[in-house]
């Protein structure tokens, strides 16, 4: 074949492949000869062309990785690959176990409580944040606590006012009758208050508490002010301790009259009945003797005839604080506050075990007393001065009747002037309803009770209870059976409703935690 009949296009009619090893023909250091070096031989010589200019590639991000892993030295390659488990489940039940429409998550602000385990994240609680923010459905701060004994609530009730205090929250423990908040006291620097028989701190409920600062400097239009909030609070808590009484199976009624005879008589006791610039102190018990021994200017304000009909229409209020002054209240809340209360410690706690052999009635009208003292203290507090209000055992105060009800009501309702998070703590929904007989007024409220605080700890629940969960809180079937069956399964595992929102959360405490929230020494000890 000629050079002539040689295609130069062609490439199958050249034989370009490489010889190795020495001697090859024609090739440089053993290799053929390529396209260009040949026709070059033959006299053609191609056209060169310029280098392609390509811009640089870009770093990649992502690079492909095997399923088991680059199979590298420090790379965590895998040998095997993961058993894969097969569920079978019904189009109603998938939902609950993997959640194809996950609930809107919360802004990660707050105290870090644990899992939520719908979105596999952490879950935050900041009430205030949240009251704060339009995006989540909250209008007030409170928190009711529900669940059967066993299931975490103490646990995670001290964990949320551990963790808030990093954010400059403080606690207020109006109560602790088991005195489960000692330890986490002592372990922040602070002595708990011990109430009882025969110890020598005593509390006033019907102290005036901040409000008297400066108050001989105010003018009339302010006194006035301030004297409304004063006596209101002071007309609940003697409202809901006549109410705690009994005559058979009825309350004590208290009616208006009794109202205005009780607020003339402190006004009286106190000094503003007289316009005087400078106010006193009064007690329960103080109350008590002037309404057992009226004054003439009394008995003439509050338009009685004389003294013995003062004395006749007023009886069975006399003897309902009698009755208190002599049993429940003696030595306790029946003289001026002995204690002195550290406000810029991270908490405080007043314990009342030493009433538990008293029964619950005589725990629920300490609380009564505690909770109305504590409102007080707290008022005209400042700017950014927020609280962790803790109420443990609250029905026992519900159960007390109407009047304590509008009482714990009313402590509820501050919330959104006072910025204090009430944390309210109870068994189970149907502690709400011992306040009264079925369709009474005590029930009623009771029961608006719940929709005062928008943010709802369900723990754990027997089966016995799902009723009471839906109808009273309006859960649906879904978290319903999560309150008395996933939740039952571990401790601390609870549906946190926050408004209309619903969450999965298992709480997750630090070791310390868990030896702060240990409750049950006495079982420990007796195993």
């Amino acid at each position: 074949m000629t050079p002539r009949d040689m295609n130069p296009f062609d490439v199958r009619s050249i034989d370009v492949s490489k010889r190795r090893g020495r001697g090859g023909r024609g090739g440089r250091g053993g290799e053929g000869r390529d396209m260009s070096r040949l026709l070059s031989d033959f006299g053609h010589e191609l056209p060169s062309a310029a280098p392609a200019l390509h811009p640089p590639k870009d770093a990649r991000l992502f690079r492909h990785v095997p399923p088991r892993g680059a199979r590298r030295p420090g790379r965590g390659w895998a040998s095997g690959a993961a058993p894969v488990s097969t569920w079978r489940m019904t189009s109603e039940q998938a939902p609950v176990l993997w959640p194809f429409i996950s609930t809107p998550g919360l802004p990660p602000t707050g105290a870090q409580m644990g899992i939520d385990l719908l979105s596999g994240g952490s879950f935050y609680a900041d009430p205030l944040g949240w009251v704060l923010d339009d995006t989540v459905p909250v209008t007030n701060p409170n928190i009711f606590s529900l669940g059967k004994p066993g299931r975490g609530k103490s646990a995670t009730t001290k964990a949320f006012c551990l963790r808030m205090m990093d954010f400059g929250y403080r606690v207020l423990v109006l109560g602790d009758p088991k005195d489960e908040y000692e330890p986490l006291c002592r372990f922040l620097g602070v002595e708990p208050f011990a109430i009882g028989h025969g110890l020598p701190a005593r509390i006033n409920p019907l102290a005036f508490g901040p409000l008297i600062t400066g108050w001989d400097q105010l003018s009339a239009e302010a006194a006035q002010g301030r004297a409304a909030i004063v006596f209101a609070r002071w007309l609940t808590l003697v409202r809901g301790l006549v109410g705690s009484q009994r005559i058979g199976d009825r309350r004590v009624p208290f009616g208006p009259t009794d109202e205005v005879v009780v607020k003339a008589a402190l006004a009286h006791l106190t000094g503003y009945a007289h316009g005087n610039t400078r106010l006193r102190e009064t007690t329960i018990p103080h109350l008590w003797r002037l309404l057992d021994a009226p004054t003439s200017e009394l008995v003439a304000q509050c338009r009685y005839a004389d003294e013995r009909h003062f004395l006749d229409d007023t009886r069975m209020l006399r003897d309902a604080l009698g009755q208190l002054v002599s049993g429940a209240l003696a030595g306790l809340f029946d003289d001026h506050t002995t204690i002195q209360v550290d406000w810029a410690a991270p908490i405080q706690s007043l314990s009342l075990s030493r009433l538990e052999p008293l029964g619950d009635e005589a725990v629920g009208i300490a609380l009564t007393c505690l909770n109305s003292w504590g409102r007080g203290m707290r008022e005209l507090a400042a700017p950014g001065d927020v609280r962790v209000v803790v109420r443990d055992e609250s029905w026992k105060q519900l159960r007390l009747g109407p009047e304590a009800v509008k009482s714990f009501d009313a402590d509820l309702r501050l919330s959104r002037r006072d910025g204090d998070v009430q944390f309210a703590i109870a068994h189970k929904p149907s502690d709400l309803l011992s306040a009264g007989d079925s369709g009474s007024q005590a029930v009623a409220i009771a029961k608006d009770l719940l929709h005062l605080a928008d943010i709802k700890i369900l723990h754990g629940q027997d089966r016995a209870v799902a009723a009471e969960l839906e109808t009273m809180l309006g859960l649906g079937p879904i978290a319903r059976d999560l309150v008395t069956g996933w939740a039952m399964q571990g401790k601390g595992r609870a549906l946190w409703c926050v408004g209309d929102q619903h969450y999965k959360v298992a709480t997750v405490l630090h070791p310390i935690e868990r030896n702060l929230t240990f409750t049950n020494q006495a079982l420990a000890a007796a195993g």
